[in-house]
């Protein structure tokens, strides 16, 4: 049977491995780095995070380890139960049944992990992103600028020292990933924003600081966002497909309600910007909607 792998956070308990038994004498980062050596080798992990006993038990630790594969976790469990591993007494590693009725609730990984899920599975050639297009939203106006990180100094920043006495940096961002093998590409949003304040406050270098790390976060968050609409499918001969599966929130927004709605929806889960803020402004809807258009017609993928 066909195993389904969503960027995601893995809460499910047929994916969460529980181990005891763990001596005492190692201290619990040594022992993290020795389960984290041991239980690799079986699949890719999410977190291993070593806990000490209660002290009503006898000294010693527990691990709790979760795996992005509830195959990987199974074959785990079956393998090294029992065994000693790296001490002298057995450990006992049980498949985790904590919450197992509840219904869990879903939290997209963020950039990196999506990346290191993407390069674990696909292999670091199966895949690449591409910057579509990156704009920036401020009270003075809007500015478009290459699909690439760039620094971005000139007259626009001299017209940033004006007498407003708070600023914000806000970056749109729509990338896509493209997978050649399976012949897919996913595309995705992201928005992401610094608070500027005056010039002579935090100075010329922090101002550009601030500007290049909400370029940063914005592509990051756009690159998150194109992996929500990937799931690795794992075959039992262990071969790798994939499928594309764009939700409800997905970039075709046509109308100025649906495209209000994304933005809500990109400021509270993906960035915890408040919503109400991004909303506000029409330069935002107006930059994303410039994004998206080009995104949904596929002037911008050519």
């Amino acid at each position: 049977m066909a195993e389904l792998i969503s960027f995601a956070v893995p809460t499910q308990s047929d994916k969460v491995l529980l181990v005891w038994e763990l001596s005492a004498g190692p201290p619990a980062e040594a022992l993290s780095h020795s389960l984290a050596a041991v239980f690799s080798q079986f699949g890719l992990l999410y977190s291993v995070r070593v806990f000490p006993n209660a002290a009503v038990a006898r000294p010693g630790f527990y691990a709790i380890i979760k795996f992005y594969s509830s195959r990987d976790a199974q074959k785990a469990q079956k393998a090294c139960d029992g065994k000693p591993l790296f001490q002298t007494s057995p450990v006992k590693v049980r498949l985790s049944t904590r919450h197992k009725a509840l219904q869990h609730r879903t939290f997209a990984l963020n950039s990196s992990r999506c990346q290191e899920l993407a390069n674990y599975y696909f292999g670091f050639n199966g895949w690449s992103k591409r910057i579509i297009r990156v704009m920036k939203s401020t009270l003075e106006g809007l500015e478009s600028n290459p699909s690439q990180l760039q620094e971005l100094p000139g007259p626009e920043d001299e017209a940033l020292t004006g007498p407003v006495q708070k600023r914000i940096f806000r970056f749109f961002c729509a990338v896509e990933v493209v997978l050649p093998p399976y012949g897919c590409k996913s595309p995705g949003v992201g928005i992401a924003e610094e608070p500027l304040h005056q010039p002579e406050e935090e100075g010329q270098s922090s101002f550009l600081m601030k500007r290049k790390t909400a370029q940063k976060l914005a592509i990051q968050s756009a690159l998150a966002d194109a992996f929500q609409k990937l799931a690795i499918v794992v075959l039992e001969s262990g071969k790798v497909a994939v499928e594309y599966r764009p939700g409800e929130e997905s970039i075709d927004a046509e109308g100025e309600e649906d495209l209000q709605s994304l933005i809500q929806v990109r400021g509270d889960r993906a960035l915890g910007v408040p919503s109400g803020v991004v909303r506000t402004h029409p330069a935002s809807r107006t930059a994303l909607g410039s994004i998206l258009k080009e995104v949904q017609t596929g002037s911008a993928l050519k």
